[in-house]
C-alpha cells in the first residue's frame, strides 16, 4: 500500500503520542477530524496498522532472559510443531525459516535455569529434532518503526 505524506505524519503521532485522541492528532496536523479517522481506518484496512494495545516488557513482567532458539523440526510436522509452540508462554514469537533449522523463536525467561526447563519442553514435542539456542546480551537497537515509516514516506513522495 503507497503511503503519503499525511499517513506518515499519522503514523509517527501514533507511535510517539500513542495515547492521544483522534480529535487531539486532527489538531495537530491541522486536517478535519473525520478527513484523520478516514485515513486511521484505511490504514487498519489495509493492514498498515496492526494493533493499538500497549508494548510490554517481559523484563518488567519477570523474564529479563532472552534468547532465541532455533528449532530444526521432523519433515511433514512443521504445523504440529507450531501449534504446540503457541501453547508456551514463554514462547513471545516464532517464525517459520529458511536456512539452519526451521523455526526461529524468541523466547524470555526469569533466568538461565527456567530458560532450560522451556527449551527442556520444547525438545520433548513431537517432530522437534534438535534445537540450538542463542541467549541476547543487551539491546542494541529497540524495537522500531518509525525510521521505516520515515523513508517509506519520503519515497512515495518523490515524483
Amino acid at each position: 500500500m503507497a503511503v503519503d505524506e499525511l499517513d506518515t505524519l499519522i503514523l509517527r503521532l501514533l507511535i510517539e503520542q500513542p495515547r492521544t485522541s483522534v480529535r487531539e492528532y486532527a489538531r495537530i496536523l491541522g486536517v478535519a477530524r473525520g478527513t484523520l479517522q478516514a485515513r486511521l481506518d484505511r490504514l487498519e484496512r489495509t493492514g498498515v496498522i496492526t494493533g493499538t494495545g500497549p508494548v510490554l516488557s517481559p523484563a518488567a513482567l519477570g523474564h529479563p532472559v532472552l534468547a532465541f532458539v532455533h528449532i530444526e523440526v521432523t519433515q511433514g510436522r512443521l504445523d504440529e510443531v507450531g501449534d504446540a509452540l503457541a501453547a508456551v508462554p514463554e514462547i513471545v514469537e516464532a517464525f517459520s525459516i529458511t536456512g539452519g533449522g526451521d523455526l526461529l523463536t524468541r523466547v524470555v525467561a526469569r533466568d538461565n535455569a527456567h530458560l532450560e526447563d522451556v527449551i527442556q519442553r520444547l525438545i520433548q514435542f513431537p517432530g522437534v529434532v534438535r534445537t540450538r539456542t542463542e541467549v541476547a546480551l543487551r539491546e542494541r537497537v529497540a524495537h522500531r518503526l518509525l525510521p521505516l515509516v520515515e523513508a517509506v514516506g519520503r519515497a512515495a513522495s518523490k515524483p
